[in-house]
């Protein structure tokens, strides 16, 4: 029986190829990773071209075949996760994207989704655990309907489709190949449950899109969507078809398991008892506490959301923080300022200063998500004295991005009502001993961090797997966690408030930011 699964982790900066073995290790040799562009056609837009993302993509499974030296015969299925709330609409006879994939950091449809904070904002919460924001599928979908010539009659036609990134990938995947769910859209077009709630029209009680939210949002078309399934389903999605077939050797594999990737990486962190929480360092922070099967829905701003399904129709929930600019400040550090010429110089010369000389750093630069929910905040350097360095501006990106992490926890705890005793690190990022050591300090709990980092490919690897039977139960997959390390917190209480104080007065100035100069961003 084949025992490996191939995973493809599509992300905001770039793709991730990654293929597992039985007891959840990386395959020796067999990963490949591609960055692709990102596109700022106006302040607070943000875009990648999806032609692009899919020929990264097959670059990447190419790679990592052939790195590995795997025979394909040996590969069960093909797991998908994906950088969640991107849109993209594309033409079903030709394959080809009709507007460049809209990016979950844009902020173009503040006005769309600040009319539905005013107009609908208990009936969005209440059917999708979601608040009105920019930053969800929907208001996307709206935009593209209004905005593109000619797409509302392409998609009366049913001549063209809108997905989230994983729809995007399963559907040229499985382009062409005999068994698909919808061989009339050329591709299996199909989501999981769990991309489906972050787009702002999944009624998450129901687990189905909903009319009236379709409605609200431009009149969408609801066969214009995917059809949303369980996240691991032995009713696999479809089979790689024809443009695969060279790296397969002619081999059609199972494309068996999709989810979001902050969920994945939740699912890899073995998090499936009710309680347990994961932050995933990576462009953004993601934190996840499992709820079960309970929609708890947050008085602190969070989102309720669905974690993973392994049957039609059953969901597991979660609570979730989302930060949207974390890591996305350190290449901001490289790439903007020139501060550092590779990420990992960040570490050594943040830790060169004993600390930041009073200096915090709000990195707001697409607004902020939780707790706060302004997308009209914008980026901050505040308490630059005559003695700031460089090395005090590293030092306060990296605290930046614990305070941000402290703030979600906060509102986490008090929704859930019980205290979390340990936080699951993962994600780029993670791999800062100094941030980690610095956010169990002002969290006041252990932070662990596991051996497999690259958490959210093997989410997606556990599901695919499950449901081709590589792994038999949740049970089997928790037994193969493992720790690689432990950061318990050694700063006093008085300390870790004082600090936190000062982030919270400067995040207070940054709030509503671009509404004051409404201008300068293209409001």
């Amino acid at each position: 029986m084949s025992k490996l699964v191939l995973v493809i982790d599509q992300g905001t900066t770039g793709t991730r190829a990654a293929i597992f073995d039985p007891e959840g290790r990386p395959v020796p040799g067999g990963w490949s990773y591609r960055e692709h562009t990102q596109i700022y056609p106006r302040p607070g837009w943000v875009e990648h071209n999806p032609l692009e993302i899919w020929e990264k993509t097959l670059e990447c499974i190419r790679d990592a075949v052939r790195r590995s030296k795997v025979d394909p015969g040996e590969i069960a299925a093909i797991g998908v996760t994906n950088q969640r709330e991107t849109v993209v609409v594309w033409d079903v006879r030709t394959g080809n994207p009709l507007y460049n994939a809209i990016v979950w950091q844009d902020r173009r449809t503040a006005p769309i989704t600040d009319k539905l904070k005013e107009e609908r904002l208990e009936e969005i919460r209440e059917k999708t655990g979601l608040i009105p924001d920019p930053y969800f599928s929907g208001s996307k979908i709206q935009w593209l309907l209004e905005n593109v010539e000619g797409l509302r009659e392409k998609v009366a036609r049913r001549e063209a489709v809108f997905g989230t990134i994983d729809s995007w990938i399963i559907w040229n995947l499985t382009r062409g190949s005999r068994e698909v769910l919808t061989p009339e859209k050329g591709g299996a077009h199909v989501t999981d449950y769990s991309n489906a709630s972050r787009t702002m029209l999944f009624n998450i009680k129901r687990l189905e899109w909903d009319p009236e939210l379709l409605e609200a949002m431009g009149g969408i078309p609801e066969d214009s969507l995917p059809t949303p399934r369980p996240s691991s389903d032995p009713e696999i999605y479809g089979y790689t078809g024809p443009e695969l077939n060279g790296i397969f050797n002619g081999k059609s594999i199972a494309v068996a398991g999709d989810a979001g990737d902050q969920q994945a990486a939740l699912f890899g962190q073995a998090g499936f008892t009710p309680g347990d929480v994961k932050c995933t360092y990576g462009t953004g922070n993601f934190i996840l506490m499992n709820t079960g099967g309970e929609i708890r829905y947050s008085r602190s701003g969070l989102l309720t959301t669905v974690f993973y399904s392994l049957s039609k129709g059953r969901a597991t929930y979660a609570l979730e923080g989302s930060i949207f600019i974390t890591g996305a400040a350190i290449q901001w550090l490289r790439d903007g300022l020139k501060l550092i010429e590779v990420s990992p110089e960040i570490d050594p010369l943040a830790e060169s200063a004993d600390d930041t000389g009073g200096l915090y750093f709000v990195p707001a630069f697409t607004g902020l998500g939780a707790p706060y929910w302004d997308p009209y905040a914008r980026g901050l350097i505040i308490g630059i004295t005559r003695g700031t360095t460089r090395k005090h501006l590293a030092r306060a990106v990296l605290e930046s991005i614990a305070y941000l992490t402290r703030d979600v926890v906060e509102a986490m705890q008090a929704d859930a009502g019980y205290a979390v005793r340990i936080l699951k690190a993962d994600g780029g990022a993670a791999r800062s001993d100094f941030l980690l050591q610095f956010q169990a300090d002002i969290l006041g709990v252990d932070v662990v961090r596991p051996l497999v980092r690259e958490t959210t490919a093997l989410g997606a690897a556990y599901l695919a797997g499950l449901a081709v039977g590589v792994w038999s139960s949740l049970d089997e997959v928790g037994r193969l966690w493992r720790e690689e390390k432990r950061f318990t917190p050694q700063m006093s209480r008085e300390k870790r408030e004082q600090l936190y104080a000062g982030w919270k007065a400067a995040v207070k100035r940054a709030l509503g930011w671009a509404k004051e100069v409404p201008w300068a961003y293209g409001y």
